[in-house]
């Protein structure tokens, strides 16, 4: 028991405290998954979807599927589906998740939203992967399907060419396994603010420029900020970079396939000794809108 209690408390605090939410790259076209108020901002129905296996080469490493709908159901109301699943070592987790926004108009370019999100996640751990010595303890027959619902809300500023989001996806805190009233594996409040703005660097705005920012705290655990730099080629190609603080340098690129069809990809590389024991982190993603023949033009396509 005492072996198999280390192996556990080692992987959680290894996979629960270091990571917690599902974590991306490209996270500028996936924010609603980390900000509810994002939901119909986009103004046209967007069906979103995105792979990303880390660490490569690592065993156990985390590997994480995302898909999302979201729309706008009025001129001031959103709304959004979203369901992420998220594999680490023994754990496999699925979060399913409903978003509503409200927007106020603050200008005649930008708008405020409001949202609201809830979510139901299921968790899974397969304890025969932690090599346990006595494969009957009760203590781990418990996680399947272990349901937890949770509540977030978050704000999103946005115009045509910046954006500014404070959020917080989950509300109420999980603990995940107690042995003698002690959590081994909690799911911590994770807190976003995000921000980016777009330049246009020639007069017939055929080369735009976007550096964007994330940060996010939890209780308990440095500091993440993400910073990156976009650039976007006759609003067809972009490519640019993107460096996670004391984690990881990326590279990313897109193309507009069609008006409604977006594919982009990010490449992370270590910067810590982890990158001694694996090939780097691969991002995928397509976006596909129905558009219509003024979407073209008040849809923003860097965000």
């Amino acid at each position: 028991m005492k072996k198999l209690t280390f192996v556990l408390v080692f992987f959680c605090s290894a996979a629960g405290f270091a990571q917690q939410d599902a974590q991306f790259t490209q996270y500028m076209y996936n924010t609603i998954n980390i900000n509810p108020a994002y939901a119909g901002s986009r103004g046209v129905l967007s069906i979103f979807g995105l792979y990303r296996t880390q660490w490569v080469g690592l065993e156990g490493a985390p590997e994480t599927s995302s898909f999302s709908i979201n729309t706008p159901i009025s001129h001031n109301m959103g709304l959004g589906v979203s369901l992420v699943n998220d594999k680490i070592g023994p754990t496999n987790e699925n979060n399913l998740s409903a978003d509503f926004s409200y927007s106020i108009p603050t200008s005649a370019t930008a708008k405020l939203s409001f949202g609201i999100k809830g979510s139901a996640n299921l968790f899974n751990l397969d304890p025969s992967k932690l090599r346990p010595e006595n494969q009957g303890d009760p203590k781990f027959q418990d996680f399947k399907n272990k349901f937890s619902p949770n509540i977030g809300a978050g704000i999103y500023w946005h115009s045509d060419k910046a954006y500014v989001g404070l959020s917080v996806p989950n509300f109420i805190q999980t603990n995940r396994y107690d042995d003698n009233e002690t959590a081994i594996y909690k799911d911590l409040i994770n807190y976003y603010l995000i921000a980016g703005y777009v330049f246009n660097l020639d007069r017939y705005e055929r080369i735009k420029f976007k550096p964007a920012l994330l940060i996010k705290m939890i209780e308990g655990s440095p500091l993440q900020v993400d910073v990156s730099a976009n650039f976007m080629f006759n609003e067809k190609f972009v490519l640019g970079a993107a460096y996670r603080w004391s984690a990881s340098f990326s590279a990313i690129a897109g193309f507009q396939i069609t008006d409604g069809l977006y594919l982009g990809y990010a490449y992370d590389r270590e910067t810590t000794k982890l990158a001694n024991y694996n090939s780097g982190s691969h991002e995928i993603f397509l976006r596909f809108e129905f558009l219509d023949k003024y979407s073209r033009i008040n849809s923003p396509r860097f965000f």
